[in-house]
């Protein structure tokens, strides 16, 4: 960024990194700019906080934006380079290996309970910058949900309507780096943390041309309901989302089981293969199998169920999903998790 100029940098960020000083530190790359901080991001970035975002802009007239963070932060800071003019460049760091959202033209903002994904160009960011050195430290059970984040995006992108050869062997390569590497880097190693990074990335630019699907739909579903992380959710639906699709997406799925040495004799066969694979590394991740053990009550998801599918089947990313899904197979989904 040393070749960046600017009077006024704004850094998005949240209370971590700008406690650190690395937020200031970022900022002060672009020489001689004026840099204020924007730190007041949460996980699920509100409208109201895009709000407040924006109008700390307005104030600020910055010429650059840079987020700093892990997708909250990132989505976060789309919203409000989408909602301000004139425009300025936007540039993106990511600091989690998960959400692919340095890549993409989504940002995911909460209200009222639910998420609800913008999508448009103009949240693309113009640049974005993998620094494996941001990753050392990652808490173990952010690696496990971001991880299988990008597992999913990939699974989702090769199935979506409208994949293309190039979303195909961005999505598989992705997923095949992370399935091999994704329990080391959650039991401390650090040395394939790059190639995990590199990997979110591939499959953030997949399913930002290919689409997703009904597991993202209903992640952002639950997740707006119970704020339980994206990722975990992910994981938990994986499975089951993977045998609904499967017989529309035999092909898909062999060529990505196939990559990871999962082929089976038949397509059933290394279907079931590709669910046992997962199940089994969420298990060496210690991540929940249910939602109930994810910390949502049976009770309080069955007295939500409805509208939950509801919101689902209101989700752009339903679109994508190669198979129609009624509401009702919306809830027979959500509830094949439950417990």
């Amino acid at each position: 960024m040393k070749q960046l100029t600017a009077h006024r940098v704004l850094v998005v960020t949240d209370k971590f990194f700008a406690d650190s000083g690395l937020a200031a530190q970022v900022g002060a790359r672009i020489g001689g700019a004026a840099v204020e901080i924007f730190a007041d991001v949460k996980p699920d970035p509100a409208l109201e906080l895009v709000a407040q975002g924006l109008r700390r802009m307005q104030d600020l007239q910055p010429e650059v934006v840079i987020a700093l963070g892990g997708g909250s932060a990132i989505d976060c800071a789309k919203a409000m380079v989408y909602f301000y003019e004139p425009e300025v460049l936007f540039v993106a760091i990511p600091t989690t290996s998960g959400t692919g959202s340095e890549v993409t033209s989504f940002s995911i903002l909460t209200h009222d309970g639910a998420k609800h994904p913008l999508i448009d160009e103009k949240l693309l960011p113009q640049i974005a910058i993998l620094d494996a050195s941001l990753l050392e430290k990652l808490p173990k059970k952010l690696i496990a949900d971001a991880g299988m984040d990008v597992l999913t995006h990939a699974l989702e992108a090769v199935c979506a309507k409208d994949c293309t050869p190039f979303a195909t062997a961005l999505a598989t390569e992705a997923f095949a780096r992370v399935y091999a590497q994704l329990n080391a880097s959650y039991q401390g190693s650090t040395q394939v943390r790059s190639d995990i990074h590199i990997a979110a990335t591939m499959a953030g630019l997949a399913f930002d041309n290919a689409g997703l699907g009904v597991c993202h739909a209903l992640a952002h579903a639950l997740g707006g309901a119970f704020h339980t992380p994206h990722g975990r959710l992910n994981a938990i639906l994986l499975p089951t989302v993977i045998e609904f699709n499967a017989e529309v997406c035999a092909a898909p799925y062999r060529q990505i089981a196939a990559r990871c040495g999962l082929l089976g004799a038949t397509d059933t066969l290394t279907v079931k293969a590709l669910i046992r694979a997962l199940i089994q590394l969420r298990r060496q991740l210690e991540m929940p199998r249910s939602l109930q053990q994810a910390g949502i009550a049976p009770d309080a998801l069955k007295a939500q169920l409805h509208k939950l599918a509801e919101t689902a089947s209101q989700d752009p990313c339903l679109s994508g999903n190669p198979r129609p899904v009624t509401v009702s197979q919306l809830e027979q989904l959500i509830w094949a998790v439950a417990t």
